[in-house]
Parts: C-alpha cells; structure tokens; sequence
C-alpha cells in the first residue's frame, strides 16, 4: 500500500557536502519531492514529502537516522 508522508530534517556542516537526496533516489523505490530547503556551508534544513510502500518509507528514515540528521514529523515551520 503507497503512503505519502511529510518529514524534515536538519544536519550539521559535516553532512553539508553529502548527497543525501541523490542516495535516496538511488537507493529507495520512493518519490521525493522537496517542500522546502535552506542549506549553508555550516548546516542545513530540508522538508520532504516521501511517497512509496510504508516500508520502504521507513528504510529512507532508518538510513537518515544512520547518517546523523535530526528528523522530524511534518514539513517544519513554526512547530520547530
């Protein structure tokens, strides 16, 4: 069954110069589609809306997890 979910997340200058989007479409059998980023050379913030089978949406946050981003529910914003 596709679900769709909204996540963002934060990550500090040493993952700045990780391809992090590029490995999840390479990766995943999800649809990324990016609601909203700011990335500067000492961290960033990226909300996402995920698309594809709960489960492989859950491996793209396990891997996110591993590679040291803060993640969140819903695409940010005020709530932060």
């Amino acid at each position: 069954m596709k679900t769709k979910k909204n996540i963002h997340f934060e990550f500090d200058q040493d993952l700045v110069r990780e391809p992090l989007l590029y490995k999840i479409n390479r990766s995943f059998d999800v649809v990324v589609n990016i609601r909203g980023a700011s990335v500067t050379d000492q961290g960033g913030f990226i909300a996402l809306e995920l698309e594809g089978d709960q489960a492989e949406v859950e491996r793209v946050l396990a891997y996110l997890r591993q590679e040291g981003v803060k993640l969140g529910e819903g695409l940010g914003g005020q709530e932060r």
